[in-house]
Formats: structure tokens, sequence, C-alpha cells
């Protein structure tokens, strides 16, 4: 089968497996993994920031900023396609009692003017107090598109101007600096926490890392525990992350062009009626209202490629590490026998 339901299905490649198994490990709740250390004080000085935290998955990085920025009776603004809103299982809610506000931004890009017209009078007792700003770049719901920087540096100013804090779920991240060639430490400057991915686009088994201020990824380090994302000997997989930042950021370009020769072959074809802008690995195409994305996507399935749907009439692939040229041409050929 041909997998384009997420980069989160890339199997670790061999180099990367024998990485794995050499790595020096210790107890990371007493601070004493040799190997999460490093990880973790490497993807800090990729972005310009001072700590770090491993955990498990993206979704708990962004629950724990979240956490750690905002809590009950205070207000988190974000586009409603966001990935903390619709994909975390409720846990703004759940894990820090918040308010949400949602904004209707450009594929889920929203701006420094939208935030404005949307932060609470903090002397209003009827409203909750507005306390964090959530970005997420790449866009997933938004077909991969990527935030201008320039935008960026005015939310960031609007942000400390009205102290409100700002947190990016950057789950693809890596996908966004390659393609736009921002410069990642710009980044560090910007936000106050950002969440990176290892196990999507950098191909790792397992892993996110929280990046931010001593201070706050010492109070992170708090809210992981407590969410039980405290790890023992987990050096093995942190040493996926420091091959994959080494070694798996620039291939990236590879995925990119991939998808947009996926997008290419679906533009002109009967059955579909658009399909977003490529600017990354995600491409995202609506159906023509006689076909329902969940009969299309079995079709696709009898046919040996996997998708998921991404709406009622809408499809999403997403090329990766472990989809190849042969595999593209393949896809290529069933998309235009559909």
């Amino acid at each position: 089968m041909i997998d384009l339901r997420s980069d989160t299905v890339t199997r670790p490649t061999v180099t990367m497996k024998e990485v794995m198994m050499e790595a020096e490990v210790g107890d990371d709740v007493f601070g004493e993994d040799v190997t999460i250390n490093t990880l973790e004080k490497k993807a800090a000085n990729y972005f310009g920031m001072e700590a770090g935290l491993f955990c498990p998955s993206g979704t708990m990085t962004n629950q724990i900023a979240i956490k750690l920025h905002s809590g009950p009776l205070t207000e988190v603004i974000c586009d409603q396609k966001s990935h903390v809103y619709l994909y975390e299982g409720g846990g703004i809610a759940y894990n820090s009692m918040a308010s949400v506000r949602l904004l209707d931004g450009d594929r889920g890009r929203i701006t420094a003017e939208m935030i404005a017209d949307n932060i609470n009078n903090p002397d209003d007792i009827h409203a909750p107090v507005s306390k964090l700003v959530s970005l997420e770049n790449t866009m997933n719901k938004g077909g991969g598109c990527f935030y201008d920087f320039q935008e960026i540096e005015k939310i960031s100013k609007l942000c400390k101007e009205k102290g409100l804090k700002l947190h990016l779920d950057g789950a693809r991240l890596f996908n966004a600096l390659v393609a736009s060639k921002d410069n990642a430490e710009k980044y560090g400057e910007h936000f106050n926490t950002i969440s990176i991915c290892l196990s999507k686009g950098l191909g790792c088994p397992v892993g996110s890392v929280l990046l931010g201020s001593v201070e706050d990824i010492k109070k992170a380090r708090r809210i992981r525990k407590v969410l039980g994302g405290g790890m023992r000997q987990a050096g093995f997989l942190a040493a996926a992350g420091i091959y994959a930042l080494d070694n798996h950021i620039e291939r990236l370009s590879e995925d990119h062009e991939r998808a947009k020769k996926l997008a290419y072959a679906l533009q002109d074809k009967s059955y579909v009626e658009k399909v977003l802008p490529v600017d990354t690995n995600i491409v995202i195409f609506t159906l023509s209202d006689k076909m329902l994305a969940a009969d299309f996507v079995n079709k696709l399935k009898e046919s040996g490629i996997l998708a998921v749907t991404f709406g009622k009439h809408d499809v999403r692939f997403v090329t990766h590490l472990d989809f190849n040229d042969q595999q593209l041409e393949k896809c290529i050929e069933i998309i235009s026998k559909l």
C-alpha cells in the first residue's frame, strides 16, 4: 500500500535505528539521560531559545504550553482550524479550564489586526481575560500553508504590548523553514514557547520538544510529570531526534516537490472540484458534490493508496520520508484511471 494518510506513518531508517541502539541512556525524571539532555539543548539552540523539554507527543507539548500560559477564567486566541482546538481532544478545556476565541484566518493563518480586534477588555468582568495567542505553522487544515515572517513579527509585537503570551504549534515548522528559507533562530525572539514535532517530516518514531525560557521549561517539566509524561530511559528515542535534526531537515524539499506533482495530477480530473495551493507537503482537494470523501478514500484503498477524509467532500494526501518517486508515479497513474 502507498500510505499518504500522514507523515506520521514513517518508520526509522536503518541508520537511525543503529544510532538509537547505541544511545547512552539514564533516568530522565532525575535529569540523568545524557541523550535526552543533548536533544533538548540542540533543539533549543536551533531556534535560539534557552531550554527544551522532550515529550511523547505534539499534543502533550502544546497542552503543556497552553496550561503554562493560561488557566481558569482566561482565554486562548487561535484560528478555528487550529490543531490545538480541533484535534487535541478538548484539551484546552480539560487541562487548562480556559475559554477559546476562534478566528477565521486565511487558510488558518491569523493576523495581528484580527487578534487586536479580539482581545478582551481586562476590566470587563463579563469576559474571560485574554492571555494567550496560539499560531500553527505550517497550518494542517490550510493545506500546509505557512506564515509570512513579517506577520509573525507584527503579532509578536502586539502580544508584548498587550501582555499576552505567544505559543507556536510548530508540528511541521521544519517544512515551513525549508520552504520559506526563514532563519530558525529568529523564531526564538518572538515566541514564548514553541512545540516542534520529530515524528512527522523528520521521520522519528516518537517525540516532540517544547522550547522556551529556562523558567518556563522548569514549570513545564512539572506539568509534564502531572500529565504522566515523565520518562525514564527514553534516550533511545531522543537519539532518533538528534539524528533527524542533523540529517532529515533539508530533504523535506523532496516531499514538497512530490506534493506539488500530486496536486498537478489532480487538477484536471473530472471528479476534483478544486485543489488548495500546495506550499509544503500537504495536498487537500475537494471532490465534486456527487462524490463523498469517504467513498473516494475507499476507492483509493481498493487501488492501493491510503488517504484520509478531511471533510464531507475533502481528501488529504501527505508526502513524507517513506514516499518515493516510484510510488509517486504509481499514485499519479492510479489517479488518472479513477
